[in-house]
């Protein structure tokens, strides 16, 4: 059985940083954890945006600078990164799901199992386990509810109970 781990968009902006909240800290030691004792293969997305993120339509909708490629906000979390020494897999993506992750993951044709953990549930966790599960409908998927933060506690929440109707279990 052959599973995968995908860390969603822990990245500094979204812990600390621009778009940071308490519920984002408090997951970083749990993702930690949880890639430490993974047994399978893990993969990161990092949120990626350019100097003229204000002029896109996410721009607009959320104006809040973030994700800027190639700033420290942009970057992976270090605790996480440094648990990664051989180097990490990294879908960059602009939008919310990754079609390139879930392409990737559909190529595999011995994977079982996917897990996803990371942020914001509510957006970026939640686009990308629908995308995976509408690639590939036979395929577990799972969303570690312990290692997700949503923008707010409700928003949290509501994903979770919007994944379960999609057949993703939340563990």
């Amino acid at each position: 059985m052959k599973n995968v781990l995908v860390v969603v968009d822990m990245q500094k902006d979204f812990i600390d940083g621009a778009l940071g909240t308490k519920e984002a800290e408090a997951v970083v030691d749990k993702v930690a954890e949880t890639i430490r004792s993974f047994e399978g293969d893990i993969v990161f997305t990092r949120d990626t945006h350019f100097e003229n993120y204000l002029e896109t339509q996410e721009g607009r909708n959320l104006p809040v600078v973030h994700c800027i490629k190639d700033t420290e906000g942009w970057q992976i979390d270090r605790k996480l990164a440094a648990l990664c020494p051989n180097g990490m897999k990294i879908f960059d993506k602009v939008t919310f799901g990754s079609v390139a992750l879930a392409e990737y993951l559909k190529a595999d044709k011995e994977l079982e199992c996917v897990t996803l953990a990371g942020l914001c549930t509510d957006i970026c966790v939640i686009s990308n386990a629908l995308l995976i599960k509408a690639n590939m409908p036979e395929i577990r998927v799972r969303v570690l509810e312990a290692c997700c933060a949503g923008v707010t506690p409700q928003s949290h929440k509501n994903a979770l109970e919007a994944m379960k109707m999609c057949q993703i279990e939340i563990m």
